[in-house]
């Protein structure tokens, strides 16, 4: 079942109706749902898609020239074309009349093979796709590859793109129009679980609990799930063991340089940092400053999937229990684990809600942009950290605070975030509070006699369909 990407599809509509040359650079992480996107778009149109292969030229012409003839022929038996330039020769002629849509996948694997593809494409572009009525598609999953060496300045190519997406995993929103039958919270856990991944998502049967998804998917050696991160990493890094070490001692609570290369054992920082560079090159990681405060030294990085979170958090602790198929035991180990987990997860479903929120103008303050803060707090004295801080120009902002438990947010916690609000000096601060439980009466009369606070439940949130 194809849902969601309404925008992407529009657009790539839009481009395809212009009848002249386009060029469209599509990226994102693996398994984000790119392929799915592209052949959604192209089920109806003349288009050649050609999968890039992790191999050689010759391996990778033959399937080009293989996808050319089932076009043109109806049928992938036939010669191989001489040379690329002889492959894109024909793509040109093709499109000279008539509309044409030709998909490069995994452009990255071509491009390693073959590291004149660029220029060559650049130079078709300037002499001959520019008169054509051809739709170029460059699609790939390593965004350092796609932002640098397809986007970049240094690009042959830069300059010559009509359109780019990145695409993103699903939102909560999304999410919850896939799954019909689970309720609130089932849906915040199963969208923590996938991270929002249509592939992950699909894994998942709303017809059960959360418990038997969970159990079923990555408490069981036989499941999808439970391979899939390794298979992953094996399929991109050579050391793959040094990756998973990294990404667990992220799941599992380091976020500095240092911390991440002492619990991986690597302990050394530059290997540790030659890691992580990699893994943010395939969104796995990314790096986190305090809100306004970017290349500052409080640097930390986190992991960007949910889904990773939970299994390296969760399965290597696990895995001999697993393995002797005790998935009901480990998921009893793990279920009061759950609400701290989630709690990374709940931030990010507040996030998304407020972005919904200030669009529609029905915030206080209407913000533009957003982020999470963390440094010290002189009056107190301590560390500190702020969940939400969203701001403008004209120096508002909003404070925001999100409590995943099943206990009532109470009225000192609103005080803490009072607190946290003077640390700062714009004209105008809304304090807001999420929670999954609800919240104290003493809470509920500080709001109201503040004025200046917001109290949101999960339950009472409201999305977009």
């Amino acid at each position: 079942m194809f849902i969601g990407r309404e925008r992407e599809t529009k657009t790539l509509e839009k481009l395809y109706r212009s009848d002249v040359f386009e060029f469209v650079v599509i990226y994102g992480r693996r398994r984000v749902g790119k392929t799915t996107l592209i052949s959604e778009f192209i089920k109806d149109k003349k288009a050649v898609f050609y999968p890039g292969i992790d191999s050689n030229e010759k391996q990778n012409l033959e399937i080009l020239s293989a996808s050319i003839l089932s076009v043109f022929t109806g049928t992938e038996v036939g010669s191989v074309f001489r040379d690329f330039h002889e492959a894109l020769e024909l793509i040109y002629r093709m499109s000279k009349e008539e509309r044409l849509i030709l998909v490069i996948d995994e452009y990255p694997y071509l491009a390693n093979c073959y590291g004149g593809i660029s220029s060559l494409l650049a130079s078709f572009i300037d002499h001959k796709f520019l008169e054509s009525k051809l739709m170029l598609i460059l699609c790939g999953s390593s965004l350092s590859f796609m932002e640098n060496q397809v986007l970049g300045y240094q690009s042959p190519l830069y300059g010559r793109r009509t359109a780019q997406m990145k695409i993103r995993p699903f939102t909560f929103a999304e999410c919850s129009r896939y799954y019909r039958h689970f309720d609130r919270q089932e849906l915040a856990l199963a969208y923590g679980v996938t991270g929002g991944i249509p592939l992950y998502m699909s894994k998942l049967d709303d017809r059960k609990s959360m418990e038997d998804n969970i159990r079923d998917n990555f408490f069981d050696t036989s499941a999808y799930l439970f391979e899939e991160p390794g298979n992953l990493i094996k399929q991109e890094f050579r050391e793959p063991m040094q990756y998973n070490a990294v990404i667990k001692a992220i799941a599992t609570g380091s976020s500095k340089i240092s911390e991440i290369s002492g619990a991986s054992g690597l302990n050394d920082t530059g290997a540790t940092s030659n890691y992580i560079s990699k893994l943010m090159s395939l969104g796995i990681i990314e790096k986190e400053f305090p809100y306004k405060t970017e290349h500052s030294r409080k640097t930390i990085y986190k992991l960007s999937d949910s889904m990773f979170q939970f299994w390296y958090r969760f399965v290597p602790a696990n895995l001999s229990l697993i393995g002797q198929g005790a998935g009901d035991r480990v998921y009893q180990r793990v279920e009061k684990q759950i609400p701290a987990y989630m709690g990374f997860v709940f931030e990010e479903i507040c996030k998304q809600y407020l972005w919904q929120e200030n669009l529609k103008g029905n915030l206080p303050v209407e913000f533009t942009d957003m982020g999470r803060w963390w440094g010290n707090d002189p009056v107190e004295k301590r560390q500190t950290e702020i969940d939400i801080l969203a701001d403008n120009e004209e120096g508002e902002a909003i404070f925001g605070e999100c409590k995943w438990r099943n206990e009532l947010t109470s009225e000192a916690e609103l005080k803490e975030l009072q607190h946290q609000s003077t640390l700062f000096h714009y004209k105008k601060n809304v304090l807001i509070l999420f929670s999954k439980s609800g919240f104290t009466d003493g809470c509920r009369e500080l709001a109201d006699k503040r004025g200046d606070v917001l109290l949101i439940r999960f339950e009472d949130m409201e999305w977009e369909k």
